[in-house]
């Protein structure tokens, strides 16, 4: 696939599915503008997956109701065979002369949208302009992966609209320099998610950790097996990303120390309800002093609580009062809890809960409670006494870790949970 020239609707279709695999749906429904959407199915790495792709050049670059009416096609196939839908984007909006009806026909892929939603994974790539009604529906895909140069925004002014600035708000998750980059992100993204919500994730042999890690969870996971999802949104106090322990697929939560900000709140409990529909295992490694917005941190806490999938938490650092209940304690339903043996698990800021907990600290010479606080936190907020008191089952190293994870998933694998039937949670 050739960076130097705008590529064609099938252009990018052929690049993405596996070579003379892509049979095209509705071919002959085109009009006097061109194909406008090429829509169709193939297999991408030998897995069956749905795909439309719009044309820039047909249409004067606008959607029309005849490319509406066909991927809203596509998406009631996906939904009826229980494959992945990806779309790629390239329009300036939709075409004003058909007013009402192209206004139906664009809540009709939103709607439909929905329907798939916790179904099917979807994945949007936005190669171009995504501006007006189209933007939105790019948006209600599960991920969105941009090029540099595209431009994705509600608003047909175009403010704000770069690959930058939409994953710095958290819309797109994965910026890239060029459709085949695009192309690239969205396999390797697939080889992660179930094909729909009754699969499991697919499996691979395993290949070992990382050589030389230097922090978790490269300890855990299996070498060069790791995918960020969403960098350079809150980055600096959550990572999440997929990633393999011997060979098992699974999400991975990382929060970074200090306190987990309102967007990395955000960012933790779309990406645990994500996993949670498609069954991946969570892996949880809490490191954090506490929570910036209380109303964000009352959606971890659904997000965990809701989540039927298996989840293991890692306690690395710090663990403070919110933390622990709403990443590795009992609201956050984990199935184990580990902790590194110079893990940190207070109820509150451990310096304060020093004087709480020992109230002759505060009765010491002021030069000298500082002292005390500290080897009060050191002998009584350790990970062994949380162990020793049931609040963790295991105290590991970067050496037993990944052991205790991989038996621990092997061992979920089966995990069946009830669940009290209700449309959903109030709380996100």
């Amino acid at each position: 696939m050739s960076n130097d020239k705008k590529l064609s609707a099938y252009d990018v279709l052929d690049s993405f599915f596996d070579e003379g695999s892509f049979c095209e749906t509705d071919a002959y429904l085109k009009n006097t503008d061109g194909p406008g959407a090429v829509t169709g199915y193939g297999t991408v790495d030998g897995v069956a997956v749905y795909a439309f792709a719009q044309d820039a050049d047909a249409a004067g670059g606008a959607m029309n109701t005849a490319q509406a009416k066909k991927i809203t096609k596509l998406y009631s196939l996906a939904l009826s065979t229980g494959a992945p839908i990806v779309g790629f984007y390239d329009s300036v909006g939709g075409k004003l002369g058909e007013g009402y009806d192209l206004l139906s026909a664009y809540g009709d892929i939103l709607r439909k949208s929905a329907e798939l939603s916790g179904v099917v994974p979807m994945i949007s790539i936005v190669l171009g302009n995504c501006l007006g009604a189209s933007a939105l529906c790019a948006c209600a895909a599960d991920f969105v992966i941009m090029t540099k140069d595209a431009k994705l925004t509600v608003s047909t002014m175009g403010e704000d609209a770069d690959a930058q600035a939409n994953i710095k708000s958290g819309t797109a998750q994965f910026a890239v320099d060029s459709a085949e980059d695009a192309v690239a992100k969205a396999k390797a993204l697939l080889s992660y998610i179930p094909a729909n919500n009754l699969e499991p994730a697919p499996a691979f042999e395993s290949v070992g950790a990382y050589e030389a890690p230097d922090k978790l969870p490269k300890f855990i996971a299996d070498a060069d097996s790791l995918l960020c999802v969403g960098e350079g949104f809150a980055e600096k106090c959550v990572c999440t990303a997929f990633g393999r322990v011997n060979g098992m697929t699974a999400g991975f939560v990382v929060t970074k120390g200090g306190k987990v900000c309102s967007n990395g709140c955000k960012k933790i409990y779309r990406f645990v309800r994500f996993c949670d529909a498609y069954s991946i295992p969570v892996i949880t490694i809490a490191d954090a002093d506490g929570f910036s917005s209380l109303k964000d941190a009352s959606g971890v806490i659904a997000a965990y609580t809701e989540a039927t999938t298996a989840k293991i938490a890692v306690i690395k650092g710090k663990a403070v009062g919110a933390v622990y209940i709403a990443l590795a304690g009992s609201s956050s339903g984990s199935d184990a809890v580990f902790a590194l043996a110079d893990a940190v698990v207070s109820p509150v800021e451990p310096v304060a809960a020093a004087y709480i907990m020992d109230e002759k600290i505060g009765d010491l010479p002021v030069a000298e409670q500082a002292d005390a606080a500290d080897k009060f936190v050191k002998a009584n907020l350790t990970a062994l006494k949380a162990a020793e008191s049931g609040y963790v089952d295991d105290i590991v190293d970067t050496d037993t870790v990944r052991g205790k994870i991989t038996a621990a998933l092997e061992m979920l694998s089966s995990k069946r949970v009830s669940s009290i039937p209700k449309k959903h949670t109030t709380l996100l």
